[in-house]
């Protein structure tokens, strides 16, 4: 098993320190005097993660120009100053230089750095035995990174971004040159970048719904769970913990028959959550389903929806954590009456955990950034992420028997849920993507589990493809030439990497060079994105990612052409994975009784 890095938060004094107090009784003031009511949710939520203190444990160097240096441990740090600890007294001044390592994990990404920093003492202690000294940096890292390390990165991110985009127009000038020598070659080449790049410049354009302190629609949370014992506690939490009025959300738990300690593990959360949180009405507004067997993750959130009372209903998967803010941005499109359904954006919380979800981390801030924000752009997103979406509750119960019965040539549709009710929702509605709503997830860190993950999502991907192609051409005409795009080059991009680089050299013994050089100038486009916007270290690993893709991923579609019919999700017990698993076991049986036949026989 591997051990998971997460960022560790040092718990805030008060329990649901986000909810609006109804009663008045908790002043609106952190602890830096900054008074919630002058903000909005998002300024709130900057401003808190501006003081929140990540638990830590690093070697710090203090440098006095009175004392010798001396070596002690960070307990905890935040974007403001550090706790300190010694079994030495420590030797400080008016002021001291500290310098440390941010490794990735310690703090949000974009920190993990080694800092040089003038730090003032403002509180010291003696604690059996131990010296502390708390100190406060004489700038905010955030403010010391953008001087000392990200503001010439995202200078020349900037630049490279548009290099890479110059570059990639001459090489589709060479294709529109040589056109005549390949078609099928240089029209694909012409229709990739030119669909790559219009996802870039759209993304770039897309802005968030801004918060309206006057609209606050009543919202459902439904969570479905199995087998979910690790993280369920922190989902709820998360869930229940929001800047949204409490008599405007409720919070659904749906436990399909989990075979583990997930119901039990809800069940004390819960208990907890009410005892702590009685003025906040958190058992009446907070209740667990179980249902009487393993159904799948549509019954599950059909269970919940029947069960709703209010008019959006907001799905979250058990393994998903909502930032505070995540309710109150995510309603915000919904003020247009044609708006259907909303995606918030997904980051990983496990990124630093090993190379896997590294790769993720990247690739899932330009899927949800780049990508979707493109879709947003014309008010089509073509798949409201399981993670974080909201949808109008009465579109889901116009859908939800078609849902549930869904089938593909014969066979349950029993993955790609989102996607699918996506599909639904567009033929009528519009569907968008909001940025500052945001939650983390955890994705597999383990390989096989991640190329299982991959490949369930390929089948549903190329499913619900082949069903919008019924209608996503009444949608923007621009949109429309771009959904078949996206759906015609990842079809013929194993046919294209075979004829670069196994075809080519052999046949004309000559080095793929420009496919080369465009794969690198991709790879380096969605590299300098990520740099440019998170100014994080991760940026390196959009390079690998793409070599990734290419080498691995993307033969898994070709897999998918002709596998996507199948109906088992390969990384959890769902009813086909069981029957699966028996059939297998069956054949297994039977293949071991002709060989003891055959063996007999011979023996006679």
């Amino acid at each position: 098993m591997i051990q998971e890095v997460l960022t560790l938060v040092k718990k805030d004094r008060r329990k649901l320190s986000n909810i609006p107090d109804p009663h008045q009784i908790r002043h609106q003031v952190d602890r830096r005097g900054i008074s919630a009511n002058d903000l909005d949710a998002n300024e709130q939520y900057v401003q808190r993660q501006q003081g929140q203190r990540y638990v830590s444990n690093f070697p710090v160097k203090l440098l006095s120009t009175k004392e010798a240096a001396q070596t002690v441990t960070c307990l905890d740090i935040s974007n403001k100053g550090m706790l300190v600890r010694s079994d030495e007294p420590i030797h400080t001044e008016q002021a001291v230089t500290l310098k440390f390592k941010i490794d990735g994990g310690v703090m949000p990404e974009g920190y993990e750095a080694r800092v040089s920093i003038r730090a003032t003492p403002i509180r010291a202690y003696e604690e059996d035995g131990d010296y502390y000294q708390a100190f406060e940096f004489e700038q905010p890292l955030n403010r010391y990174m953008k001087k000392r390390r990200w503001g010439l990165s995202i200078f020349a991110a900037s630049l490279f971004l548009l290099f890479c985009a110059v570059i990639v127009l001459l090489m589709r000038t060479e294709s529109v040159l040589y056109f005549k020598f390949n078609k099928f070659l240089y029209l694909y080449s012409l229709i990739a970048a030119t669909f790559l790049l219009s996802r870039y410049v759209f993304g770039l354009f897309y802005r968030n719904v801004p918060i309206n302190p006057h609209y606050e629609p009543g919202v459902t949370i439904i969570i479905p769970a199995f087998n979910e014992e690790q993280w369920i506690h922190r989902t709820i939490t998360t869930c229940v913990d929001q800047d949204y009025p409490i008599d405007k959300l409720e919070i659904i738990v749906v436990d399909d028959c989990s075979t583990d300690e997930t119901f039990r593990n809800a069940l004390l959360t819960i208990q907890e959550l009410a005892r702590d949180g009685e003025r906040f009405q958190i058992a009446e507004r907070l209740q667990l389903i179980r249902l009487a067997q393993n159904s799948g993750k549509r019954e599950a959130l059909v269970a919940g929806v029947e069960k709703a009372k209010h008019e959006l209903i907001v799905f979250v998967d058990s393994d998903s954590f909502l930032e505070p803010n995540a309710i109150r941005n995510i309603v915000q499109p919904f003020q247009d009456p044609k708006m259907g359904g909303v995606s918030g954006r997904t980051e990983v919380e496990n990124k630093y955990t090993n190379t896997m979800t590294k790769l993720q981390t990247v690739r899932y801030y330009i899927a949800f950034r780049i990508m979707k924000a493109a879709e947003s752009y014309f008010d089509v997103v073509t798949c409201l992420s399981g993670p974080l979406s909201c949808y109008r509750k009465d579109l889901i119960e116009k859908h939800q028997e078609a849902w549930l019965k869904q089938k593909f040539l014969g066979h349950p549709a029993t993955f790609g849920d989102d996607r699918s009710m996506t599909n639904y929702i567009l033929k009528t509605h519009r569907t968008a993507y909001q940025d500052a709503a945001i939650c983390s997830t955890i994705v597999p860190s383990q390989f096989n589990v991640f190329l299982k993950q991959q490949m369930r999502w390929k089948r549903s991907w190329l499913r619900e493809s082949l069903r919008a192609l019924t209608f996503m051409w009444k949608k923007e005409p621009l949109m429309f030439l771009f959904f078949i795009v996206g759906l015609i080059v990842p079809i013929a991009a194993p046919i294209v990497v075979v004829y670069n680089l196994i075809y080519v050299p052999i046949a004309h013994q000559v080095f793929p060079t420009t496919f080369v050089v465009g794969l690198t100038v991709m790879a380096l486009l969605l590299s300098f994105a990520h740099l440019l916007f998170r100014k994080s270290t991760l940026w390196l690993h959009g390079l690998t990612f793409v070599l990734f893709y290419e080498f691995v991923l993307l033969w898994q579609m070709p897999i998918a052409w002709f596998t996507f019919w199948k109906s088992t999700w390969g990384t959890r017990d769902t009813p086909q994975d069981i029957e699966e698993r028996r059939l297998k076991e069956e054949r297994k049986m039977r293949r071991a009784a002709l060989k003891r036949g055959g063996r007999l026989d011979g023996e006679k």
